[in-house]
């Protein structure tokens, strides 16, 4: 406490005694007072961790960029952002501010505005470390358009609006991010995909990971991250999930929260403390809807897998590395990293070994259980950080080759398989970042190209660690042609021997890493923008360059952009034939289809209209469920493929 007093007193010698005596009521009762260490995440691994906002950070003498960051911010400018979400009847919100000095408030108030007038709704504590303010206000009216303003005492405040649920539009627009490396040019700005957003007007919008790359200072990173994004969040609901950089790791396999021996993170685990991730998980994930099963992994680590509902499409927000088994010790070494393999002639199945985990027991099941659950929801998609396959061939230089990098959601091949399985169930696309490298592959699981389809998207920043598609032998996959400008398209398998259908990919322009720094409008970084019609069930990938001005038309994505494809070829298995005709009282019901024979659950699906002919991939016999919103009603057992029409009341 001593010490405390002691930065107080030299605080006060620094800042005049009329600009202090405005806040003294405060000055105990600031979230400073109530700090428990200078350094909350301790030292003894490197530097002290998050030190440029903890402590005495107005002292702090460490980066020069963060430094002035930091410390140059307007008082009256110190709320950073805000995210928010709503669903199922209640808005989540997070503020995010930079740190405080000690003679500050410490709490936020939450102010809506109705009927022309603003109205205090709540006000919440700012939790230390971290510097954010998390509000949740149940009961939310989702049809009405509600400015909102967050404000920290008359000090400061930021505004937004809260939009309305876009349940009445046909079209539902996400738009799809990641990857935003500090190291541009443009450091605190990112006004061109600003424009080109405001442009597209999303619906929602989704930051895969990797919102920071400053590893052992989060907060900087995502108060970085932040500032530059903050005019396209304030308007409308966003998720962000944090990756491997965000927690502060070259590389991350969960290991269900174990602790990792180096910041490589191949072991498996997290190599920074718990209270650390916990404080990175608080800043990003809180405003989700609540989590599918709360219950903390190891060390303490929550968890934030979870469902939100835009517009009736319902997307599933999955944690794919949190669970994930680490390569180092648990398969043999085929490259110069644990986690890289460079032999060809490796046998796949040496490193798809029982007791490896993808997605863990209860992602799996949430994921059973969500896509069975058609309550609100027309159309489903997955949201993840990384792809199920590994869709590059070089990685970082195009003199690094590499058969299999094992950080791709491509391994182990079993976990892979299985979540593309309950992915395929409910016909969902998915949706992800990670990889520096845009493609649209179509998964095979059993056979080509009988699984969902996936839209990768490029990096926001693609200076330092660019990838390309580049198959060896330089020609097309096989199977049917896929059309196109781009020539290596078609059938492949991947390092892993996983069965891809490599639809379109935007390689960086550049071969050398200096040109991939120096030529901004050749190195491939920019967004996806993906649509969903409800009323065609079509679904349109878009794919800009950072660069481009979408504002002049609708050219100027990638070569292989935009693609455009079906709902229903999110299951790609060859139908072997139908069963009887269904003939519903209500419209759209959700109808559900299992094989006796092997008890395996082959979809859950909403239908258009009145009538369904459910489809079936073999012979059987087959039991069929239907449902408003979820197949709670049998309809019929061990109903034999063939011809006629079951009358169904529903």
């Amino acid at each position: 406490m001593e010490s405390n007093k002691n930065s107080r007193r030299q605080f006060i010698k620094k800042t005049s005694s009329l600009a202090l005596a405005a806040y003294l009521p405060s000055l105990y009762a600031s979230a400073y007072d109530k700090m428990n260490a200078p350094f909350p995440f301790g030292t003894e691994r490197g530097k002290p961790l998050d030190a440029c906002a903890t402590g005495e950070w107005w002292n702090w003498k460490g980066d020069e960029q963060m430094s002035r960051f930091m410390q140059k911010r307007p008082r009256s400018r110190v709320i950073a952002y805000a995210v928010y979400t709503h669903d199922r009847g209640v808005l989540k919100m997070t503020t995010q501010l930079f740190p405080l000095y000690p003679n500050e408030p410490d709490t936020v108030t939450l102010e809506l505005k109705q009927k022309g007038k603003w109205k205090k709704v709540a006000k919440e504590k700012i939790v230390y470390p971290g510097w954010s303010a998390h509000f949740r206000i149940e009961k939310w009216d989702d049809t009405a358009e509600v400015p909102y303003r967050v404000s920290l005492g008359k000090q400061a405040t930021f505004e937004g609006t809260i939009r309305p649920d876009p349940i009445g539009r046909d079209e539902i627009k996400i738009a799809t991010m990641s990857c935003n490396s500090f190291r541009d040019e443009t450091v605190e700005e990112r006004q061109e995909y600003i424009r080109n957003l405001k442009f597209h007007d999303p619906d929602i919008l989704f930051f895969a990971g990797d919102q920071s790359y400053v590893h052992q200072y989060h907060t900087y990173g995502i108060l970085l991250f932040g500032v530059q994004f903050a005019e396209i969040m304030k308007d409308r609901p966003t998720i962000m999930i944090p990756d491997d950089h965000d927690v502060g790791q070259g590389n991350f396999w969960g290991a269900g929260g174990g602790v990792a021996d180096s910041p490589a993170g191949d072991t498996g685990g997290y190599y920074y403390p718990p209270e650390y991730v916990k404080m990175v998980e608080r800043c990003q994930t809180w405003h989700l809807p609540d989590a599918y099963d709360p219950t903390p992994i190891q060390q303490g680590i929550g968890v934030y897998y979870t469902n939100l509902k835009i517009g009736g499409v319902d997307f599933a927000i999955i944690e794919d590395r949190k669970f994930k088994s680490g390569p180092n010790g648990n398969i043999p070494k085929m490259g110069p990293r644990p986690d890289h393999i460079v032999d060809p002639s490796y046998d796949r199945k040496a490193v798809d070994l029982p007791g490896l985990e993808l997605l863990g027991e209860r992602q799996i099941k949430f994921l059973r259980e969500w896509g069975q659950d058609w309550q609100g929801a027309e159309m489903k998609v997955v949201l993840s950080q990384t792809a199920f396959c590994g869709a590059v061939h070089l990685h970082g230089t195009m003199e690094n080759r590499l058969l299999a990098d094992l950080d791709c959601n491509g391994w182990p091949q079993t976990g892979r398989n299985n979540a593309l399985r309950e992915i395929r169930r409910c016909l969902a696309t998915h949706l992800c970042g990670d990889q520096h490298l845009s493609v649209i592959v179509k998964h095979g699981i059993d056979t080509y190209r009988d699984g969902p389809m996936s839209f990768t998207n490029p990096a926001l920043v693609n200076t330092v660690y660019g990838r390309w598609w580049w198959p060896l032998d330089e020609k097309a996959g096989g199977g049917p042609k896929i059309d196109g400008p781009l020539p290596w398209t078609g059938d492949y398998e991947d390092g892993l021997g996983n069965k891809i259908t490599m639809y379109a990919y935007a390689n960086p322009a550049p071969k050398d890493a200096k040109e991939l720094r120096d030529n901004r409008n050749a190195r491939a970084d920019g967004y996806g923008l993906v649509r969903f019609n409800k009323k065609t069930r079509m679904i349109t990938l878009e794919c800009w360059p950072r660069f481009a001005d979408a504002t002049q038309g609708s050219g100027g994505q990638f070569a292989g952009w935009p693609r455009t494809f079906a709902m229903a070829e999110n299951d790609g298995r060859t139908v072997a034939g139908y069963l009887p005709t269904l003939k519903f009282v209500s419209e759209n019901p959700v109808v559900q289809v299992i094989d006796e024979t092997t008890g395996e659950l082959l979809y859950t699906e909403r239908i258009q209209g009145k009538e369904y002919r459910p489809r079936v991939f073999g012979d059987g016999s087959f039991t069929i469920k239907a449902g408003k919103d979820k197949p709670e009603n049998l309809v019929g057992i061990r109903i034999e493929k063939g011809d006629g029409t079951l009358e169904v009341k529903i």
